[in-house]
């Protein structure tokens, strides 16, 4: 199993991540053995992890929740999917 992650730092940014184990991947980042971006920023709190069934997926969910704004990211975090739909909506039109 794969997991995609995100992060709260201590600055209160937010990181996103991949890995296979969770529980090790955040202990490395805590003890600034792991990304070069949270290694200033500790302690990091996990705020959001889900499974993937290969690498493969995991990527590729890590590099669209990448590309997301803080907001929505947050929305994501705390499972409010009215307001994932509502930022959604809002960037389709902002592309227009």
């Amino acid at each position: 199993m794969w997991h995609v992650y995100i992060l709260e730092c201590r600055d209160k940014t937010l990181y996103v991540g991949v890995t296979k184990n969770v529980t090790q991947r955040l202990k490395q980042h805590n003890h600034s053995k792991a990304s070069k971006y949270t290694r200033g920023r500790t302690p990091v709190v996990l705020k959001y992890q889900e499974e993937h069934s290969n690498k493969t997926t995991a990527l590729k969910r890590e590099h669209q929740l990448k590309r997301w704004s803080r907001q929505k990211k947050l929305a994501l975090i705390e499972g409010n999917k009215a307001k994932l739909i509502e930022l959604a909506k809002s960037r389709e039109d902002f592309k227009s």
